[in-house]
């Protein structure tokens, strides 16, 4: 699927659907929040929320004091959710609708936050693109993380084939750009009551002073 499919697909899903009730809602992204919180980044750190749908992430970021949030997704009715929602505050962060793949910034972000988003890349060259992209746009000693479905959960999701991933999978995917933190899996529960089984991976980038 290329950028341009990728795009009408989303703008589709984000148009029609009420995401209240789509499988990966979470009114209180709990485990983002931990990780974040873990990572003791100060309250001055820039954090980009890539693919970030119309998470409810940037809302509770807001309230812990954090500002300096881009929100990234390919579709712009997504982000217009989150713009309607936080109505004023809004106006604190910064909006970008594109592909994640080709995303580039002037900025160096101290972390990259993508839950549900890269394993839905299945090609080589797509899967590649993602590497070099948050390579790119990390800082050295900044931290990736990254929620996929591992192993033993979906294979599909909002009616696409993911690509499923083990611990060792995607330490090994990550492993040339990024030293591992942590990798950890755990049971996400859907709306309608379902359970998806997902991978957390934490890595801090290469190239800093040890």
């Amino acid at each position: 699927m290329n950028t341009t499919e990728r795009k009408r697909h989303w703008e589709n899903i984000f148009s029609t659907k009420d995401t209240t009730k789509v499988s990966w809602y979470q009114l209180v992204p709990e485990t983002s929040l931990r990780i974040i919180e873990k990572l003791a980044l100060p309250k001055t750190a820039k954090i980009i929320d890539a693919g970030c749908g119309d998470s409810c992430l940037p809302d509770h970021l807001l309230e812990k004091g954090y500002t300096k949030i881009p929100l990234v997704d390919i579709s712009e009715k997504a982000l217009e959710t989150i713009k309607n929602r936080l109505g004023e505050k809004a106006k604190l962060l910064c909006f970008e609708a594109t592909d994640v793949t080709n995303f580039s910034s002037d900025n160096k972000f101290d972390c990259w936050h993508d839950r549900a988003v890269f394993h839905f890349l299945n090609k080589a060259n797509d899967i590649q693109n993602y590497l070099e992209t948050v390579n790119r746009n990390i800082r050295p000693g900044g931290y990736l993380v990254v929620g996929t479905f591992s192993n033993v959960g979906p294979d599909q999701c909002s009616g696409l084939h993911v690509k499923q991933y083990s611990r060792k999978e995607m330490i090994t995917t990550f492993s040339p750009y990024f030293e591992t933190v942590e990798c950890f899996t755990e049971n996400h529960q859907t709306p309608s009551g379902g359970i998806q089984n997902f991978l957390f991976g934490i890595f801090k980038r290469k190239g800093y002073e040890k």
